[in-house]
């Protein structure tokens, strides 16, 4: 089945976009234990849940039904701005964001329930991830760097506090992450910012008061010798209820391609970090890529799995870094347990006994230019991965690429301080066994990539987009495409999934509109919790 322009122009006409419509619905309050184990009708974090797995145990959309998917509703924007977020969905009602936006729309029927605009400010708006929520309360970054708390009934502003000042350069698009460590709620936020001078942070704030109630700075104060800046925390982390730590990636040094100026490691730039949740403590830190000059950080997801790994039952973390470099660490003690490329990389001269790539310093940028694999873009970015524990499946939007790197001595030692040329790259959506770190299959999407991150079921359907604008449904078990729908425009952002009435839907975006599908005609009872 392919849906293109011209039946979304005549699903228009049918009243399948909606802009605004009166409801009753209001949001139940949201606890930790929704957001850790969310039933079947919900996906009320960033990731579905705390674990970044982006699986779903839903089973009514099948490898053998999906190809009756069809279009249930859709909703437009005109705002101008792609949806890069992913939606809340909390008692049938989504939530979802672009900068300086969110909007509040019936799951059923795609009526808009209300509608927020922050005030015109002079912050980046590069894109937004999407929102928090806490008991009947919202969270919301904005482009200039500030935390605004909402009533989710009716989108009236709590209160507001500033994160960073952007003023100096500092932005914000994540979508927070609510956690609860005894009993204390504490709403996560990062930081954006790629001007020298400028350091990352992860700082805690009261979901009532605003207050903060503490920041751990992934590096050191400015002016520090031999210490680097940067290190942003732009991309919402993981939980683990139980050893009360939060995982986070952190962004690369500054300045970027020009390393000479910041000698060693450059700790805790492009690091994953482990944090306790109730006092913002360092509990451990593994850095994938060492004194990076690639601009390849490593805030991507670090999704966590509980399970067997090498015939020892594991609490692990499992991270496809920008760098090339697919990632097993016991989550515990960051212990690393896999290292193992994952596409062509040629920047290394291998894997020390920690488990990280050892920089090559042939491959770093030079007058005359380098030939790097991956490009500046890296192996992946911020579209997030799915993990499937029925399989044991990685299932990552990846890009193999190559690319030469210049230094350029007239950048001087700050800021950028070179250039990057794509020479080659394209787009595979990859399964990678997590026991081995080896490819098990691989899907094209298109030169370029997807941009589209993942979502996996226990049916065995997996959703995710490609190049050309297409909703994709791929066989979990060996990438072949079930079905797809011409949608207009890349997907920029990660497949969600729910239940409601007895009906599963699954909710993508392309461009500034935001789609929900399911199979006509269903009606059966409830399927189970994500």
């Amino acid at each position: 089945m392919s849906l293109g322009w011209r039946t979304l122009s005549i699903a228009l006409c049918a009243g399948l976009f909606h802009s605004a419509a009166p409801s009753s619905l209001a949001a139940q309050d949201v606890t930790a234990a929704d957001l850790a184990h969310p039933p079947a009708d919900s996906w009320p974090g960033y990731h579905g849940d705390y674990s970044g797995k982006r699986h779903s145990s839903l089973t009514q959309i099948t490898p053998a039904n999906v190809s009756q998917l069809s279009l249930a509703w859709a909703f437009q924007t005109n705002q101008g701005a792609l949806i890069k977020s992913t939606p809340l969905l909390v008692d049938g009602i989504l939530y979802f964001t672009v900068p300086d936006n969110i909007w509040a729309v019936d799951a059923r029927s795609g009526h808009q329930i209300w509608h927020y605009t922050y005030p015109p400010n002079g912050g980046l708006h590069i894109g937004h991830r999407g929102l928090a929520i806490y008991k009947n309360w919202l969270f919301f970054l904005t482009p200039d760097a500030h935390l605004v708390s909402l009533n989710a009934n009716d989108g009236s502003v709590r209160w507001k506090v500033q994160v960073a000042d952007a003023s100096k350069g500092y932005w914000t698009t994540m979508a927070p992450l609510i956690v609860e460590p005894n009993g204390q709620g504490n709403v996560i936020v990062g930081v954006s910012g790629d001007f020298d001078n400028l350091s990352g942070f992860l700082r805690s704030i009261d979901p009532e008061t605003g207050r903060t109630l503490w920041q751990w700075d992934s590096t050191a104060p400015v002016g520090t010798p031999n210490m680097s800046t940067g290190g942003m925390t732009w991309m919402t982390g993981t939980y683990d209820p139980d050893l009360k730590l939060v995982y986070w990636g952190t962004g690369n040094p500054t300045p970027v391609l020009n390393g000479s100026t910041r000698p060693g490691d450059n700790l805790y730039t492009c690091s994953i970090v482990a944090i306790q949740a109730d006092t913002g403590k360092l509990a451990w830190a593994f850095q994938p890529s060492p004194h990076d000059t690639h601009d390849w950080d490593a805030v991507e997801t670090p999704v966590l799995v509980d399970g067997d790994f090498h015939g020892k039952p594991r609490k692990m973390l499992m991270q496809t870094s920008r760098n090339g470099y697919f990632f097993v660490l016991d989550r515990t003690t960051g212990e690393s347990l896999l290292t193992n490329s994952y596409g062509p990389v040629n920047w290394t001269l291998g894997i020390d006994k920690q488990g990280r790539p050892i920089p090559n310093p042939e491959k770093q940028p030079a007058p005359d230019g380098r030939l790097i694999a991956p490009d500046e873009g890296g192996m992946t970015n911020y579209r997030s991965p799915s993990f499937d524990p029925k399989t044991g499946l990685f299932i990552v939007d990846a890009h193999p690429s190559y690319s030469i790197y210049f230094a350029k001595p007239a950048d001087g030692t700050y800021g950028w301080a070179g250039a990057d040329y794509g020479l080659w790259g394209k787009g595979v959506i990859e399964a990678i066994d997590y026991q081995t770190g080896k490819i098990r299959w691989s899907h094209d999407v298109g030169h370029g990539g997807s941009g589209a991150g993942v979502l996996s079921t226990d049916s065995g359907v997996t959703f995710t987009g490609d190049a050309k604008g297409n909703v994709l449904a791929l066989d979990s078990s060996n990438g072949e495409t079930l079905w797809h729908a011409g949608a207009g425009a890349p997907m920029a952002s990660s497949p969600i999934t729910y239940e409601l009435d007895g009906r599963q839907y699954v909710v993508t975006s392309s461009g500034g509109v935001l789609f929900a599908w399911s199979l006509p005609g269903v009606a059966t009872q409830p399927s189970g919790t994500r």
